[in-house]
């Protein structure tokens, strides 16, 4: 049986945040949801708060954050043997080639740019939440 993940949101814009968990719900998406407002306060949630390793997550993680942005971010999630098949999409308006070339290179799974216009980035996260569904998870790996 496949558990549904939990959606992990980083983005430190809170309208946006509302707007995605929103817009996933609106799909049918019935998954449990954090926010988290900063890169730092993500890294403690799966570093040093140890998330169950029981539990499985899903990661939208925007780039440009205070504290600890979503590029660094990738790179330590990534680079930790125990979180390193976390799916990570990155959800940003950055569209600077450098960056998704960057996030592609450091493992992230999938690269979305939030369109600027609400009635796009809405739909855009509705389809994503179609397909969060067809998702397999891994879980945590045990430390």
């Amino acid at each position: 049986m496949t558990q549904s993940p939990t959606i992990l949101i980083v983005d430190d814009d809170e309208g946006h945040a509302i707007l995605i968990r929103e817009n996933l719900e609106a799909a049918g998406l019935s998954n449990r949801i954090r926010h988290f407002r900063d890169g730092q306060a993500i890294l403690d949630f799966l570093f040093k708060s140890s998330p169950p390793i029981s539990e499985t997550f899903l990661v939208l993680l925007d780039i440009r954050m205070p504290k600890v942005d979503g590029i660094e971010v990738l790179r330590r999630i990534k680079a930790h043997p125990d979180l390193r098949r976390l799916p990570v999409i990155m959800l940003t308006t950055n569209d600077d080639s450098r960056d998704v070339v960057r996030c592609h290179e450091l493992g992230c799974n999938v690269y979305m740019q939030k369109p600027v216009d609400y009635d796009r980035f809405s739909e855009a996260i509705r389809r994503l939440g179609k397909f969060v569904p067809l998702l397999h998870v891994p879980q945590l790996s045990p430390g």
